[in-house]
């Protein structure tokens, strides 16, 4: 029996689980297509309610930091206590929220519907992707881009499905996402429970881990760069998830439907972005990828503010497939730094993402009432210039 349980344990640990990396992605797209629902009933809200900018920035604001703050400390709990299920209670509260979102009468329940939203993707965030690493059987530049393109999918559907559903028909339509999360919760279920099987085979099982053959200053210094290029990319990416539409019916006079077709065209090419951010850092080394995919957005981003509207199609699908690589890359090589934290690291690095992502909504939605939209985008085009840092990034790969 032991000599069973050895062979099954080795087998865990070096086959890529293709089973379970496409169904936590297939999660992974429901999940975040529940959290693109928020975002996507801007211009609904915003008329419903009389919003100005930034109490639509204030929206992200809330959602992001609930969905942030508590991440790395899931992760670390989850790190000494592995929770199989814990996936699915989190996708209760997003569920509660979108609910509640659905049928909000005022700003303050919407603050509220948001947040609940927020604290299901902490909860969801670390643990999913700890599994997608637990599957990856060594491939985890490619498990982690797996993984990653069903939360950029569900991303870029949302919008499309609001568009159809929500925006002729009015915001109690929001209700039949909740089919979304009863589906996912399906999904989720099946998970756990590979995941309960995998963390019994290797219960006695006491792995070694490689560390990287560097300092603990050379950790500390390579983890606050990786945050700071977090903090230029979410930034900007904010800055086209929450007023993209906005920007397109300002400057060229387009429907809420048309704008938000749009958006669509700049999410689905972050999916794609994202596909290939974790395989290229397999291959080539995650450095070189982050450092590419930051850096490399800026000829386009700063060529944007002045494109007509066919141009401005072409660079938001060039800015969106260059800048969404680098994710998958900078958190596998924050694993790789840590990896003993496991759902720290993870839990930190999307925290940190979405932290950023619902500051700069905040921020940006209050430059955007103080100036104008078209301003905010002048203003934004630079940040990918902060990618430069990326070469400071010990490199590594190994040979």
């Amino acid at each position: 029996m032991d000599n069973v349980l050895t062979e099954k344990q080795k087998e865990i640990a070096s086959k890529t689980v293709y089973s379970i990396l496409f169904s936590i992605s297939f999660a992974h797209l429901l999940n975040d297509l529940l959290q693109s629902v928020i975002p996507a009933s801007y211009p609904i809200l915003k008329e419903n309610y009389n919003l100005n900018f930034t109490q639509v920035g204030l929206i992200t604001f809330s959602y992001q930091v609930a969905a942030s703050i508590l991440q790395p400390f899931v992760g670390f709990f989850t790190d000494k206590n592995p929770k199989p299920f814990s996936k699915v209670i989190g996708m209760l509260f997003t569920l509660s929220g979108i609910i509640t979102l659905s049928y909000a009468g005022s700003f303050p329940v919407i603050l509220l519907s948001v947040i609940m939203v927020g604290i299901g993707s902490s909860i969801f965030h670390p643990e999913a992707s700890r599994v997608a690493y637990l599957a990856s059987g060594g491939k985890r530049g490619l498990a982690q881009s797996i993984f990653q393109i069903g939360g950029n999918t569900g991303t870029a559907i949302g919008p499309l499905l609001i568009a159809w559903v929500v925006v002729p028909n009015g915001q109690r339509y929001i209700v039949w996402f909740a089919i979304v999360a009863i589906l996912a919760i399906m999904v989720l279920s099946h998970i756990g429970r590979w995941y309960q099987e995998h963390l019994n085979l290797t219960a006695r099982k006491k792995k070694v881990e490689q560390l990287p053959d560097l300092t603990q200053t050379q950790v500390v210094v390579s983890v606050i760069i990786l945050l700071v290029l977090i903090f230029s990319k979410y930034f900007y990416v904010a800055s086209i998830s929450s007023y993209f539409t906005f920007y397109l019916m300002d400057k060229f006079y387009l429907s809420v439907q048309d704008a938000q077709f749009y958006l669509f065209m700049f999410l689905i090419s972050v999916a794609a972005g994202t596909l290939l951010g974790g395989p290229l850092g397999d291959k080539f080394g995650r450095k070189y990828v982050i450092w590419f995919s930051v850096l490399g957005a800026a000829p386009f981003t700063l060529m944007l503010p002045f494109a007509n509207l066919f141009w401005t199609a072409i660079l938001i699908v060039i800015i969106g497939v260059i800048i969404s690589s680098a994710f998958p890359a900078i958190l596998v090589y924050a694993q790789e730094l840590l990896p003993k934290k496991l759902g720290m690291v993870s839990g930190l690095f999307y925290g940190f993402a979405f932290g950023m992502g619902g500051l700069g909504s905040a921020l940006l939605g209050y430059l955007a009432d103080k100036t104008s939209i078209e301003y905010v985008y002048n203003i934004c085009a630079f940040l990918p210039l902060i990618g430069v840092i990326a070469y400071f990034l010990p490199n590594l790969k190994k040979k």
